[in-house]
């Protein structure tokens, strides 16, 4: 179906509160089957499709992310009728976490400037102490090198827990509300990043496991939630990091079950990685995308029939 007549794709990428009614008023008009009835159950998984991510002057801004969601947006709306549930996952952060300058200091008194990564040798070093959770600190960035093979990477202040920047991009989230109420589907939200100790990347796990907390393991309940729909799309930022990591959590999960692992579907152009002065992130991953897809995995694009 073609989008209603209230979206402006020129809006994508600027501020402002969603017209959450007239998004459900138009869904309801639109004359779509409750999705219960679908005999193709598909999924659309949205990973951190926030302000800060995605606007020019978001705090973690992805280039090329504006042009991603409008893709994203126009391939929800024309593919609404047959687009069974959505899951959109929320990046949620609080002023002291193990990734932010807060958490560590050099002995001039110094914190971290974003894009600073810490390394074990740093760290044996002294040229960056924890601040906070010493112990624990040091444990962690050896284990993210040793399980998760990565450096501890310094991030700007993001997605904050109640700032402008983590809300989902306006007009998708009017998108999703009205597929709500075209499809009187209830969207499913996600909130994942506000444990203090760990990075968290993946919707589905943190990089290191935090046994204590509810939120510190891998999300079983979701993944099976997951295997139960024949099409599973992939969409958000960014490409390099959470995106990237959601679906490795993905593939791990269901390693030696080419059934389901057949039935992702990777959105290429509604996705883009983060650029870093030194490190080639989107080389990153598209090798690891590669490895995926020769596992059963389908690239596609938003232009792509559903399929």
């Amino acid at each position: 179906m073609m989008p209603p007549a209230f979206y402006n794709p020129d809006r994508v990428g600027t501020l402002y509160a969603p017209d959450v009614q007239t998004a459900i008023e138009a869904g309801l008009q639109a004359g779509l089957s409750p999705a219960a009835g679908d005999s193709r159950r598909v999924i659309l998984l949205l990973v951190d499709t926030q302000v800060d991510f995605i606007h020019p002057d978001g705090a973690l801004s992805v280039p090329g992310a504006v042009d991603d969601t409008r893709r994203t947006i126009a391939w929800l709306y024309r593919n609404a009728g047959e687009v069974t549930a959505i899951a959109a996952s929320l990046d949620s952060h609080t002023p002291m976490q193990i990734f932010y300058p807060t958490w560590w200091v050099n002995d001039a008194g110094a914190h971290p400037a974003p894009y600073t990564p810490i390394t074990v040798e740093d760290v044996a070093r002294g040229v960056w102490k924890p601040a906070i959770e010493p112990r624990w600190s040091v444990e962690y960035v050896e284990k993210l090198e040793a399980q998760a093979r990565k450096v501890l990477m310094i991030w700007p202040y993001h997605t904050m827990i109640g700032t402008p920047g983590q809300a989902i991009v306006p007009p998708l989230y009017e998108a999703i509300a009205f597929h709500a109420a075209a499809r009187r589907a209830q969207p499913m939200f996600l909130s994942k990043g506000a444990i203090p100790r760990t990075e968290h990347y993946s919707i589905l796990e943190p990089e290191v496991k935090v046994d204590d907390h509810p939120q510190g393991g891998l999300n079983t309940a979701f993944l099976d939630m997951l295997a139960a729909y024949d099409l599973i799309y992939i969409a958000g930022q960014a490409k390099s990091h959470c995106v990237l990591e959601t679906t490795t959590s993905i593939m791990n999960y269901f390693e030696g079950q080419p059934d389901v692992i057949g039935r992702l579907r990777f959105l290429t152009d509604c996705t883009s990685s983060v650029q870093h002065p030194d490190i080639d992130f989107d080389a990153m991953a598209n090798a690891a995308l590669a490895q995926y897809q020769a596992q059963g995995m389908r690239m596609v694009t938003a232009q792509d029939p559903i399929g």
